[in-house]
């Protein structure tokens, strides 16, 4: 069975949705507009909060892809979990392709999305349509000299089953870790420490294009970047 509605009314349905990863219930919940990129319905329809609240909830499993390909893997592995419910948290607005290949990475939870081009000085965490602007921002530290890594975690519940070896190579060694999500910044400090930089949400969202509201909000690759930078 599955369900469907935005992402910013998960909260209706929050008893349902817990009762199931208590039963153990394979459901999986498909909800979309997951974040500003909803654009002029406002903030009543916006989530913020709402897949950190998720994230916390025991035997859910909550995926928030990047791209198409993601959002394939993910769908193949919600139909997979037998004894598990899943939330598949989709964009509203079109995002651009960071993954060409096939492969299964989502299966691990978080993987190196784009490598450095040399050794990591900064590593990028992002998940869902903000991977994308993470990629952005590589590109912009690396045209600078800085070498950047982007990882992609679109579900974090498979990226804690993997061995310690599996989350310590994912998480790497970069000085300078920065992450970005068009959400509150409650369960980033698994990827980036509490010393970590976090770009996204931190009040409710607003009426206007997503586009503008991505900037308003400060959710692109040049804050991304600026991030890092201040780091350094």
């Amino acid at each position: 069975p599955y369900s469907g509605t935005f992402l910013a009314f998960a909260d209706y349905s929050r008893a349902a949705i817990r009762l199931g990863a208590l039963m153990g219930v394979r459901v999986v919940h498909v909800m979309t507009h997951d974040s500003i990129g909803l654009g002029e319905d406002g903030p009543t329809h916006q989530p913020i909060e709402q897949v950190a609240s998720l994230r916390a909830m025991p035997n859910l499993l909550v995926f928030r892809p990047a791209d198409a390909v993601e959002t394939a893997e993910c769908w193949k592995l919600a139909l997979a979990a037998k004894t598990t419910p899943s939330v598949m948290c989709l964009s509203r607005q079109k995002v651009p392709p960071v993954r060409s290949g096939a492969g299964d990475l989502a299966a691990k939870g978080a993987y190196e999305v784009s490598a450095a081009n040399g050794e990591a000085q900064v590593s990028l965490f992002a998940a869902g349509s903000e991977v994308s602007i993470a990629v952005a921002a590589q590109a912009l530290l690396q045209a600078d000299g800085i070498a950047t890594r982007v990882v992609s975690a679109p579900c974090w519940e498979l990226f804690e089953a993997q061995p310690a070896g599996y989350q310590a190579e994912v998480i790497g060694g970069a000085g300078v870790r920065v992450a970005v999500e068009a959400g509150v910044r409650q369960g980033w400090d698994r990827f980036i420490g509490s010393d970590g930089a976090f770009v996204g949400m931190s009040g409710f969202g607003a009426s206007a294009p997503y586009e503008r509201l991505y900037k308003e909000f400060g959710i692109t690759a040049e804050a991304v970047a600026a991030a890092a930078k201040a780091k350094l």
